[in-house]
C-alpha cells in the first residue's frame, strides 16, 4: 500500500486522467480476479461453481428476479443479462455502502468503478460474476449508474447460514482507529491494482478521500496521451 495525496487524486479525476465513463464499459471479470473478503462474500474461481443464477435487467430500471437466496458457503455464477437499450450494471453490497456509492455517482457521473462484486453490461449482452457467499445475512445489489439507483433499480440477496455455525460476519476484523497526524487529512492509502499499457488504463484502489467526500473504492482511470 502507498499513500497518495488526495489533491493529486482529485487532479487525476479532473485533468491528466479522466475517470472512464460507464458508457461503453463491458466488464466480464476476465483475467485474474482479485480475491478480497467483503461483508457479503469473496470472489471465487469458475471451477468451484456449484450453481448458476441468471438475472436480467432492462430499461424499466428493474432486476428479475428481484430477490435471490443462496446457502452460506455456496459458490454461484451470476449471469447478468442486459435486455435494455442502455448500459446497466449490477453491484453487490450492503444497503449503506450501495447508497453511499450511488450518491458519489450522482456527483461524479463519469466515474468508472471496478471490483469483482460488480459487472457493467452493454445493451443486448451479458456479464458474469463468480462469487462465494461465505457470509450469512441479508445483502443488496443495485445498478449505481447515475439516476438508475434513484429510479429503484435494486434487489435483495439472502444468504442462509448453517444453523450449526455462528454468523462469521460478526467476527470480521474491524480496523482500529489511529490518531490523525497533522496534515494527514490530505493523504489517503492507495494501491495500484492493474496497469493496462496497451489501452492506457490504470485501476486504483484508494481509501477515503476526505476533501472530495468520497468513500474508499476501486476506480479505473484513462490516460489521455
Amino acid at each position: 500500500m502507498k499513500r497518495f495525496n488526495t489533491l493529486l487524486l482529485a487532479a487525476l479525476l479532473a485533468t491528466s486522467f479522466s475517470a472512464l465513463a460507464h458508457e461503453g464499459a463491458d466488464h466480464k471479470n476476465n483475467g485474474p480476479v482479485l480475491k478480497e473478503q467483503t461483508k457479503w462474500g469473496i470472489a471465487a474461481d469458475a471451477k468451484a461453481v456449484q450453481r448458476t443464477i441468471t438475472i436480467t435487467m432492462d430499461d424499466t430500471m428493474r432486476f428479475k428476479p428481484y430477490m435471490i437466496e443462496v446457502r452460506q458457503g455456496e459458490v454461484v455464477k451470476l449471469v447478468i443479462q442486459n435486455e435494455g437499450s442502455m448500459l446497466h450494471e449490477m453491484v453487490m453490497g450492503t444497503r449503506a455502502e450501495l447508497e453511499e456509492h450511488a450518491a458519489q455517482m450522482l456527483k461524479f457521473p463519469n466515474m468508472e468503478h471496478d471490483a469483482p462484486y460488480m459487472v457493467h453490461v452493454k445493451p443486448g449482452t451479458q456479464g458474469e460474476m463468480v462469487w462465494n457467499f461465505n457470509r450469512a445475512g441479508d445483502f443488496d445489489f443495485a445498478c449505481l449508474i447515475a439516476g438508475h439507483y434513484q429510479a429503484g433499480m435494486m434487489g435483495k440477496i439472502k444468504v442462509v447460514g448453517d444453523a450449526k455455525s455462528s454468523n462469521p460476519s460478526a467476527a470480521m476484523p474491524v480496523a482500529a482507529a489511529t490518531p490523525t497526524a497533522p496534515g494527514s487529512q490530505d493523504m489517503s492509502e492507495g494501491e495500484v491494482r492493474k496497469i493496462d499499457k496497451e489501452s492506457k488504463k490504470i485501476t486504483l484502489r484508494h481509501g477515503p478521500l476526505k476533501n472530495l467526500d468520497m468513500p474508499a473504492m476501486t476506480m479505473v482511470f484513462q490516460g489521455r496521451c
